[in-house]
């Protein structure tokens, strides 16, 4: 354990239990140089307890470089629960949660993440002020899509020559709730989608509202294309699904997509536009920090631009230095955060 907090410098690691309620949660906090850490809950079924606490502090280190790259007040730090396979009340759970983030004393601020929504927010808010994204501060989603547009439209300028999308061919992989207001922007913008999803019915959805093509999980990877958007769960870009890759460039909502550092130079090879995904998909951090602090919708949408501004910036420093936009990317949040 202290081997990866070590590897991915992460500031601090806590454990709790909670066997009246079910709860055992991880809460990672990598980094405060600049704020407390802010980072989503993942309520998941996990093969161990290993395995929660590796994705707690990977997903918090990629908390602190989105933070940092975003321009915003705050740390990075992440909270997974471990789904229980019996379950009396999910209330008294995140209610648990709640308790035990409020013995942080505010190094940590907690939000909606995979697995988990604005009610689990509410029940979390009753024994703690440092939960955002509760029902009266709102879905972060639909403005980490607006921000995850700006940046597809930035990379095709990059890598197409032109940011209009009209009649550019973009896979979604994934339609919850970022990946589907991702896809109804491409549609209103005149993109042709392909799609998938394991929810045969959010397809559907896509097929009727938006016209989009369905294409089965297991093949939209190698299907041709102009920008592959990868909006589900990380991991999907590995040395063997990269080597099939039929696309221009990849930029979608997803985090980690990386299996590792070293794929992003497999995509620089092959002549495929990375967009790093934490610089992409800020606009759910963005939302939740400003609302956080009292921030009206305006501020909060011109915040937003920086996404793309940002993007453009790191396009240029990989170009300019023959390197893949993630490692440029990582430089400049370390830069950021350490001084290196």
């Amino acid at each position: 354990m202290f081997s990866m907090m070590e590897a991915a410098r992460l500031e601090a690691l806590h454990l709790a239990e909670d066997p009246a309620s079910g709860l055992k949660a991880v809460i990672a906090i990598h980094n405060t140089r600049f704020g407390p850490a802010l980072g989503g809950c993942r309520y998941l079924a996990y093969a161990d307890e290993q395995s929660a606490i590796a994705d707690a502090i990977r997903l918090a280190q990629g908390m602190s470089y989105k933070a940092a790259l975003a321009g915003i007040d705050h740390g990075g730090g992440k909270a997974v629960i471990i789904r229980p396979a019996h379950l009396p009340s999910r209330a008294a759970l995140f209610e648990a949660f709640g308790r035990f983030i409020e013995t942080l004393n505010g190094r940590y601020i907690t939000a909606i993440d995979s697995g988990t929504s604005s009610a689990d927010m509410d029940c979390i808010a009753q024994y703690t002020n440092h939960a955002t994204s509760t029902t009266q501060e709102g879905d972060p989603s639909p403005h980490t899509a607006l921000g995850v547009f700006a940046g597809i439209r930035a990379t095709a300028q990059a890598r197409l020559g032109s940011d209009d999308l009209e009649g550019l061919r973009v896979a979604v992989q994934g339609l919850g709730n970022v990946g589907f207001a991702l896809a109804e922007a491409l549609h209103a913008a005149g993109a042709e989608l392909l799609v998938s999803d394991l929810d045969a019915g959010r397809v559907q959805l896509a097929v009727e509202q938006l016209g989009a093509h369905p294409i089965a999980s297991d093949a939209l990877l190698t299907t041709p294309c102009d920008i592959l958007a990868p909006c589900g769960l990380g991991g999907v870009l590995n040395a063997q699904t990269v080597a099939h890759l039929r696309c221009a460039a990849v930029a979608g909502a997803a985090n980690n997509q990386l299996a590792s550092p070293e794929v992003a130079d497999q995509l620089e090879s092959r002549g495929i536009l990375y967009a790093p995904d934490y610089v992409l998909n800020a606009g759910g951090l963005i939302y939740v920090a400003l609302r956080h602090r009292g921030e009206e919708l305006p501020a909060i949408t011109a915040h937003l631009v920086q996404i793309s501004r940002r993007l453009t910036e790191i396009y240029a420093h990989a170009q300019a230095e023959k390197r893949s936009p993630a490692r440029v990317a990582d430089y400049l949040a370390e830069r950021l955060l350490y001084g290196t």
